[in-house]
């Protein structure tokens, strides 16, 4: 998947888009001035291509949302998890409607893909995750982020769930550098794995960590880890949907295979459908450049995320979601 430095694709954009290796587009709030620009910038970017490039974003709430003027402000994951210790029915209904709303905010602006919801434990790790994770217990964030799921499904958006298998615990900041988690796999199936496990059969998509765990496979982080991805998320949880890797170019991603082809190769041939390459021009070129389609291992079709045959919300249901959260999310005091 590729990114676009501006509000409208350049001519190298466009060629790149239509390249056969280049399954989907990664939109950041360089893109995005308004909801008219943004809507312009999906429909051409749509009509290159036949099938549609997927078009993605990650839009959570808090601090992670890329589009804000004319989108309405959702609430970080974490404040929804305050409200969860005390009133869960409240803290629920609060995830479904922030599900119902980022997903029908971005279908009408003509995206077709929310990277969310987060399943990662807010369990110390501030520096990556901090108030992007519902809840420390995996119990509260399975809860919260099948109602988030519940929600996005209403307005036709599948969901994915980040970072498999969990990035809240392990401390460090992937974007930097390598990250270590020493634990084992029983310790993560009794903890950070809880949500993925409880919401394989849901989740539209899941989106690799970075992280490695050497008491589970000492070679490779996650997203190069066939036995994490072949293995634990495939075989164990019944995963069926697609795998995305997180941002290839971030430090943890760099550090141990260095050129951007290797990690391209490896995260593909580990089980990513989908390799994320993000905010390095030159990299992607030279990927793509070197890209031998009977060399690339067989992944599953992106384009069954669209959300063309799902129902828009309705606009009632919209609008009450909308107003739900504004009179519930706002904060204390």
């Amino acid at each position: 998947m590729m990114d676009l430095a501006g509000l409208e694709p350049s001519g190298e954009d466009r060629e790149i888009a239509r390249h056969p290796a280049i399954g989907g587009v990664v939109l950041f709030d360089r893109n995005f001035s308004d909801p008219r620009q943004l809507a312009a910038l999906t429909t051409e970017l749509h009509g290159l291509r036949s099938p549609p490039l997927l078009i993605a974003t990650d839009h959570e709430g808090g601090r992670v949302q890329r589009f804000r003027q004319g989108f309405t402000e959702l609430p970080a994951a974490r404040r929804i998890g305050a409200a969860y210790d005390r009133d869960p029915a409240l803290a629920r209904a609060l995830a479904e409607a922030a599900g119902l709303v980022a997903a029908a905010e971005l279908r009408r602006a003509g995206l077709d893909l929310d990277f969310a919801p987060v399943l990662d434990l807010g369990a110390g790790n501030e520096e990556t995750i901090g108030d992007r994770a519902f809840h420390s217990r995996p119990e509260a964030v399975t809860d919260l982020a099948r109602s988030w799921l519940r929600g996005a499904a209403r307005a036709g958006f599948a969901g994915v769930g980040k970072h498999f298998p969990g990035h809240g615990t392990a401390r460090g900041d992937t974007h930097l550098d390598s990250v270590e988690d020493e634990r084992s796999l029983a310790a993560l199936r009794a903890a950070d794995l809880v949500p993925f496990a409880a919401l394989a059969p849901c989740l539209g998509g899941v989106m690799t960590s970075h992280v490695r765990f050497p008491g589970v496979d000492r070679q490779a982080a996650v997203t190069f880890s066939e036995v994490w991805l072949r293995g634990v998320l495939r075989r164990d949880l019944g995963f069926a949907g697609i795998v995305f890797s997180d941002d290839l170019s971030m430090g943890a991603a760099r550090g141990p295979l260095g050129a951007p082809e290797a990690r391209v190769a490896s995260a593909l041939a580990a089980g990513c459908d989908a390799a994320l390459l993000m905010n390095d021009r030159a990299s992607l070129v030279r990927v793509l450049d070197g890209w031998r389609p009977g060399e690339a291992p067989a992944t599953r079709n992106l384009g069954r995320l669209r959300p063309a045959g799902g129902p828009p919300a309705r606009e009632r249901e919209y609008h009450e979601a909308a107003a739900f959260l504004r009179e519930h999310s706002r904060p204390a005091g």
